[in-house]
């Protein structure tokens, strides 16, 4: 009999830990859009929501009522830690840093992760939010983007409620403040992207002058291997000369949407180069991101064939 109740309470705990597994596999795109917005990195976010399943699978949690809240909370405590741990030991300049792009052939149906992830957080915004202090950043994603109650925020940061709302209102009014009012729709904004490369192709000066905003920034980050082209340009007269020579290595252009923007990646000789995202107000760029470090350009996850729909 002893060995029936042994096997038996294997068993029930077999189907308990498949059970959390499927809970947590339902709540995954929650968490990993969570780390994403917490942290601005694709593998960072993945080690996180990683982070949480191994807590998840160690805890007895049969009193927890609302699991999907308590997953939220234990993502954001760790992403807390691994941003503190960021700061303390972060050696490039944030000033050129361009958070990973999560990017889809344009015109395609978006895979299912991208769309969980990002269609309603541009770069611009992640740029901002990478400004502010951990603390900060984890009381406003967990506020204001998913509506975690301050009380339980205030668990995670150790802090009152009323301490934990003062650095959620900081964040936000950094964030209204830089943040650019939002574009025209989807189709407008790839005219419009369309429209500063062909002038920029072209030497149109002109051209480029009717699509950038007077006060427009260009943000490029190489990344350590090409750490000389990072830099942060700013204004119209300026980007437009940065424009016209990065036009020049230009072979071939891929149309992609990143976070929901358009953006366009250089091919040469059917291998990625480096990555333009735009971000639009209006009828105006406001801001261009340039991602050319190598490293991260590998991992955007495109294919042979989807690099091959190139024009040249």
């Amino acid at each position: 009999m002893d060995h029936e109740n042994e096997v038996g309470r294997k068993a029930l705990e077999g189907a308990d830990k498949e059970f959390l597994a499927r809970r947590f596999d339902a709540d995954r795109g929650h968490l990993r859009a969570v780390a994403y917005r917490m942290l601005g990195s694709v593998s960072e976010a993945e080690d996180a929501v990683q982070e949480a399943w191994f807590k998840l699978s160690r805890s007895d949690v049969s009193g927890v009522e609302n699991l999907s809240g308590w997953l939220t909370t234990v993502v954001g405590r760790v992403c807390l830690d691994m941003l503190r741990s960021r700061a303390s030991r972060r050696e490039d300049p944030l000033e050129y840093y361009v958070p990973d792009p999560i990017v889809r052939v344009a015109d395609t149906t978006a895979p299912e992760q991208a769309a969980e992830l990002t269609e309603s957080v541009g770069l611009a915004l992640l740029v901002v939010l990478d400004t502010l202090g951990p603390a900060e950043r984890l009381a406003f994603v967990l506020h204001d983007m998913f509506a975690v109650s301050f009380d339980e925020i205030a668990k995670i940061v150790d802090r009152t409620p009323a301490a934990t709302r003062q650095l959620a209102s900081r964040a936000r009014r950094r964030v209204q403040d830089a943040t650019p009012a939002p574009g025209p729709d989807v189709r407008r904004q790839r005219e419009i992207a369309d429209a500063f490369l062909a002038a920029a192709n072209g030497g149109d000066f002109e051209g480029l002058l009717t699509v950038l905003d007077p006060d427009v920034v260009l943000r490029a980050d190489g990344g350590r291997t090409l750490a000389a082209l990072s830099q942060v340009v700013r204004g119209a007269e300026a980007v437009m000369s940065q424009a016209v020579m990065y036009a020049k290595f230009r072979k071939g252009s891929l149309a992609l949407v990143a976070n929901g923007q358009p953006a366009v990646l250089s091919v040469v000789n059917g291998r990625p180069g480096s990555l333009m995202t735009f971000t639009i107000s209006g009828d105006r760029i406001v801001a261009l991101h340039v991602l050319a470090d190598p490293e991260r350009i590998a991992a955007l996850g495109l294919t042979e064939e989807d690099l091959a729909l190139a024009t040249y």
